[in-house]
């Protein structure tokens, strides 16, 4: 009896460990984006960012947003499968910088460093079915290469993504949009436990055009975990 209380305790200590271990947070950054981010992008972004750290309490990303992100009208519902029907594919939103290795939804390996996450959709074909129920993503691009506002056309968007990847597909974090409390506690990191990913909620500032402010958008990017094979 006593070598079962003993393994049964074993067994929790090491399911607890897994547990904290694979817990991620989130928290304000009070520091400007890294000098690597250059040109047009460095002076749209704000002041300070989000720190996202892995179970081991260890920096994982850190994000830095767009002041104002153009919009063509007031954030509303999704339209058919897009969640995000007033952002123009290749808006840029912010950008991202990984402390170490990290992966995209396809799970392709991105290396350490800094880069430009811009919106985009999944194109409508058979290579994308039940990837998301939606199409809304952020491409990663290159801080070196990637400096000007100016939204590039979508094959030039794709192929400068994949330089991110190294491979031949765009490097893509999935959006989606937030609900419960996730929507109301902004930052804050998500867990589905069931298709094993993390995102964290982050507060996007939307300049609908004709409108005289901003207004706050929250959205939830996946950061850990990948589409199933």
């Amino acid at each position: 009896m006593r070598l079962n209380i003993f393994a049964l305790l074993a067994s929790l200590l090491v399911t607890m460990t897994a547990d904290a271990q694979d817990s991620y947070q989130v928290e304000k950054l009070d520091k400007a984006a890294p000098s690597s981010v250059q040109g047009e992008i460095a002076g749209s972004l704000e002041k300070t960012g989000y720190k996202i750290l892995d179970g081991s309490g260890k920096p994982f990303v850190e994000i830095w947003l767009r002041k104002e992100i153009p919009a063509s009208a007031k954030p509303a519902g999704p339209k058919g499968p897009v969640l995000f029907p007033f952002l123009a594919d290749g808006e840029v939103l912010g950008v991202l910088e990984f402390a170490s290795e990290g992966h995209d939804y396809r799970d392709q390996p991105i290396s350490k460093g800094t880069y430009v996450m811009r919106y985009g959709l999944q194109p409508v074909n058979g290579d994308h079915l039940g990837v998301s129920v939606f199409r809304d993503y952020t491409l990663l691009l290159p801080a070196s290469k990637d400096r000007e506002l100016k939204r590039p056309a979508r094959k030039a968007l794709e192929e400068r993504s994949a330089e991110a990847a190294g491979t031949s597909h765009p490097a893509v974090f999935i959006l989606g949009s937030p609900s419960g409390k996730a929507a109301k506690s902004v930052p804050s990191m998500v867990q589905d436990t069931e298709k094993n990913l993390w995102s964290v909620v982050i507060p996007l500032n939307i300049k609908p055009k004709g409108e005289p402010a901003a207004v706050v958008l929250p959205v939830q990017v996946v950061v850990v975990g990948s589409a199933p094979a």
